[in-house]
């Protein structure tokens, strides 16, 4: 008999009752954790499996037929499906054994080179003339094209080209 109530409260969310959905989840929530946690050996990943069976029960109700599996059949392979998935990938290390994580930014060491090469730069781009300068700033470190370049200092193209 409760199974022939479970298929009309899947009907019935499958139509939007959000009542129909939290009597199915108080009545089955246990079910899918249980079988999550034995499935993943894991009880928080179980608590999120179970979270996502049922809101795909919420979302895919319409798609069950209650003439091709009990209600608890369909949650059981939803279930089992997520959970198997969730076993599927990688493992996460504890937190404890982690490794301290490099925040992507250079250090101290390579910021004081980079600083250095930057002040050489600047001080052999300072030391040309001021057309040659304009053209290695505009072409090497603006990233304009020859073209573009030549067509800002007003000169051909070859033109342009010598004084890089």
């Amino acid at each position: 008999m409760e199974n022939d109530a479970d298929e009309g409260l899947v009907a019935q969310v499958a139509a939007g009752d959000r009542l129909a959905f939290r009597r199915l989840m108080e009545r089955h929530m246990p079910l899918a954790v249980r079988v999550a946690q034995r499935v993943t050996g894991n009880a928080a990943d179980a608590d999120d499996i179970a979270q996502e069976a049922f809101l795909r029960v919420w979302t895919r109700a319409g798609s069950f037929d209650p003439t091709k599996a009990r209600f608890t059949t369909w949650l059981y392979r939803i279930v089992t499906n997520l959970a198997i998935d969730q076993r599927r990938r990688p493992l996460h290390a504890d937190l404890e054994l982690a490794a301290e994580v490099a925040d992507g930014e250079p250090g101290p060491h390579a910021t004081l080179e980079a600083r250095e090469e930057r002040r050489a730069v600047d001080a052999a781009i300072t030391a040309l003339p001021a057309r040659q300068r304009a053209a290695v700033v505009l072409f090497h470190m603006e990233g304009l094209s020859g073209r573009e370049a030549a067509a800002v200092l007003e000169l051909s193209e070859k033109a342009f080209e010598s004084l890089l």
